[in-house]
């Protein structure tokens, strides 16, 4: 198997086993540095469920007066915040004592990011089919404090550290998230 599907198997395992709670789940991503280039085919892999939530977000509101210019906000903002937040966590990380850790964690993080991705699209199903609104806010719901808690459960477990810290990790990801969406939103 070469290196790049392995690194996939590794990785969907990986996010798999950390969603449904089993810390072994960082013990089958790739180790290293080179583990952790690797794991960024998550981003690519999360890219489509990205754009499809945000058509979802649109359908039910306005268009944007130009969706094109958007859609490449849009997209800055996904690499910005994706790569953003890798950067931002490696002196974090060394602060804390733990930066041996950091490419696994890194590793961890990017494929749990593509879990989230995968709960958020599952939960915007209702919506999409057109299901009562109480379905849809409850599936909404769920998967979003699923989503939130895989990323702080993964971090937690990753970087072998307590509940306060990981909680600070994950509401760091979740500000610069919601200040690039933001900001795309004022810039479109």
């Amino acid at each position: 198997m070469n290196a790049g599907v392995a690194a996939l198997a590794a990785g969907l395992r990986t996010a798999a086993l950390l969603a449904a709670g089993r810390a072994d789940g960082v013990t089958a991503i790739e180790p290293g540095l080179a583990g952790a280039r690797r794991s960024f085919l998550a981003a690519l892999l999360s890219l489509p469920l990205f754009f499809l939530l945000r058509l979802l977000d649109w359908s039910e509101g306005a268009l944007p007066p130009h969706p094109g210019h958007a859609i490449g906000l849009d997209l800055l903002g996904f690499v910005i915040g994706w790569a953003g937040f890798a950067l931002l966590t490696r002196p974090l990380v060394a602060a804390i004592g733990r930066a041996p850790l950091w490419p696994r964690y890194l590793a961890v993080w990017n494929w749990c990011n593509f879990a989230q991705y995968v709960l958020l699209t599952l939960g915007a199903v209702p919506e999409f089919l057109g299901a009562p609104v109480i379905m849809q806010q409850t599936a909404a719901l769920v998967t979003l404090g699923w989503a939130i808690w895989l990323e702080w459960y993964a971090t937690r477990t990753a970087l072998a550290i307590g509940g306060l810290p990981a909680a600070l990790f994950t509401l760091l990801d979740l500000a610069l998230g919601v200040a690039l969406a933001g900001l795309a939103d004022l810039l479109a």
